[in-house]
């Protein structure tokens, strides 16, 4: 009895600890299946029918209102590891001034690049001045204000 009791919270423990090690995957954000993609023609369809086929979009473009984004995004979160994103797809939808499909393009995670939002450095343009230089370009800047104290 005792060995079977021991046993069980044996296997008990083993299962906790390999459910507990398993990745937790979210996806985020909507893209149209393939099936429905293929239903909008370019030239064709317009704003109301691409939204009656494939949904609102996610986003639309900043400074006007003729391109719609669709993006999903799949994270996988293991243990205390960072999360990591394993998959993105991005489809546009771009229209032309009589608001029909100009292009329908898709773009995966391959496509992306990654872009450093957080530097820590200004670029400036122009010459560039060693800190000796900064110092004796101002000795013969003097002002007979700045001697007076006007």
């Amino acid at each position: 009895m005792i060995q079977r009791l021991a046993r069980t919270a044996s296997v008990l423990a083993l299962s906790a600890a390999l459910v507990a090690c398993a990745p937790v995957i979210r996806t985020h954000g909507y893209v149209p299946v393939p099936e429905k993609l293929a239903q909008i023609e370019v030239g064709v369809d317009t704003r109301g029918s691409v939204q009656r086929k494939i949904g609102r979009p996610s986003n639309t473009a900043v400074f006007d209102e003729d391109s719609w984004f669709y993006v999903s995004t799949v994270i996988e979160h293991f243990a205390y590891y960072e999360p990591e994103v394993i998959d993105r797809t991005v489809v546009s939808v771009t229209f032309d001034d009589r608001d029909v499909v100009a292009s329908l393009n898709s773009y995966g995670l391959e496509d992306g690049r990654i872009i450093d939002l957080a530097s820590r450095t200004t670029p400036t343009y122009g010459r560039e001045l060693t800190i000796l230089e900064q110092i004796f370009s101002n000795l013969g800047n003097v002002t007979g204000d700045d001697v007076l104290g006007n």
